[in-house]
């Protein structure tokens, strides 16, 4: 009698489930049949374990013996298994995914950063995400706990933001939240919520940089300088302005003095706008300028060049952040140097190396800024 075909065998067999001798071959367009990414049932079946090890073995988070681990990561190999990341993500593990949230993607300033933050998750073999929140604190919240839900390795918040109680208790909601799911909360370039909490926190010395660019300007002889740009609630404008006045106090000078600190915008149009104002209102009562940022530092250039005010002969201009502008203005601009880069770097190397014993003890560090010495700060020009 004839045998009997079985369409649900032959149909199997095509799609490379399974054979008489019990390996596992995803047909190959060689083969003829349609190309198929291997399964997990097809490694388990190659390694002759059960899928459950199989998703032991490759999460890492349970025990398995040498020799089966080294079996499943065999079979993986050979049948060039891509793990799934949504069901990786359900189990629990990791997604190898550093999340970086800017407030402006287009800003220098926040770009480098998350430069920084790129070369280490390269070199740590993740990939790096990137969100924007346009400022919004609800956005962020927002999208810190979907973030969560996506069980990333790390979640890093970039820049200053205005420093009230409320935020203090959103971080520390935030930072507990991504901690018990195994994630972790890094603050880069702005203070910490508060002590005994899991979060990292990476800063730099910003009060300290205003306050060598303001000794500096008053080593070159200049008395009468104003501190022009930043919005005031923000942790960056008030670790500034910080600076700025304990640099004059240390000088018995004052910065409380009428018209000294012109704060209101951070953009280059406000530098120009505002510089242009005072003009045109008064004679020019000042011989020097700290910018809060180059862009202000720019705009106030092009105003001060156009009512035919020397720079830096009769005012010195000095920046911060030493962006790329710095150096293609005329005359270069003098500036405060951040280190951006090392920043975005030390931001996911202390994240990810937390449970190190070298490195768990370094989860709140400081980096130092420099001044870069260009043309645009020259002695006071006497009056």
């Amino acid at each position: 009698m004839p045998k009997r075909s079985d369409p649900a065998r032959e149909s199997a067999e095509s799609a490379g489930v399974g054979n008489r001798d019990g390996a596992v071959t995803p047909p190959s367009a060689e083969d003829g049949g349609t190309p198929r990414a291997a399964t997990i049932r097809d490694v388990a079946a190659r390694a002759g374990v059960s899928v459950a090890t199989v998703s032991r073995a490759l999460s890492g988070q349970y025990p398995v013996a040498n020799a089966t681990r080294a079996r499943v990561q065999r079979a993986v190999r050979d049948l060039d298994y891509v793990v799934n990341a949504h069901a990786r993500a359900l189990t629990g593990s990791k997604s190898k995914t550093i999340a970086v949230l800017l407030s402006d993607i287009a800003s220098p300033f926040y770009s480098r950063i998350a430069h920084g933050v790129e070369q280490q998750a390269s070199a740590e073999k993740r990939l790096m995400m990137v969100c924007a929140t346009h400022g919004d604190p609800e956005r962020e919240v927002g999208l810190v706990e979907m973030l969560r839900e996506q069980s990333v390795d790390a979640v890093v918040l970039v820049g200053g933001i205005v420093d009230t109680p409320e935020y203090r208790e959103r971080m520390a909601r935030l930072a507990r939240l991504l901690d018990t799911a195994g994630s972790r909360l890094v603050l880069c370039g702005r203070p910490s919520p508060g002590e005994d909490l899991p979060v990292t926190v990476v800063e730099y010395e910003n009060s300290g940089g205003a306050f060598a660019a303001a000794s500096y300007l008053m080593d070159k002889g200049h008395r009468d300088i104003l501190f022009l740009g930043g919005v005031g609630p923000d942790t960056t404008t008030q670790d500034r302005l910080d600076g700025f006045r304990r640099a004059l106090a240390s000088r018995d000078l004052s910065a409380d003095e009428p018209g000294r600190i012109l704060t209101g915008g951070n953009s280059r149009q406000f530098g120009y706008d505002t510089i242009r104002a005072r003009l045109l209102r008064e004679e020019l009562d000042f011989t020097a300028i700290l910018a809060w940022d180059d862009l202000v530092a720019a705009g106030a250039m092009t105003a001060l060049r156009e009512a035919g005010v020397d720079v830096p002969g009769r005012v010195s201009i000095l920046g911060y952040n030493d962006e790329q502008i710095a150096q293609d203005l005329v005359p270069p601009l003098t500036s405060v140097s951040i280190p951006h880069t090392e920043l975005g770097r030390s931001a996911v190397r202390l994240a990810l190396h937390r449970e190190d014993p070298a490195v768990a003890s370094s989860q709140h560090i400081t980096l130092g800024t420099h001044i870069v010495v260009r043309g645009s700060v020259r002695e006071a020009a006497r009056r």
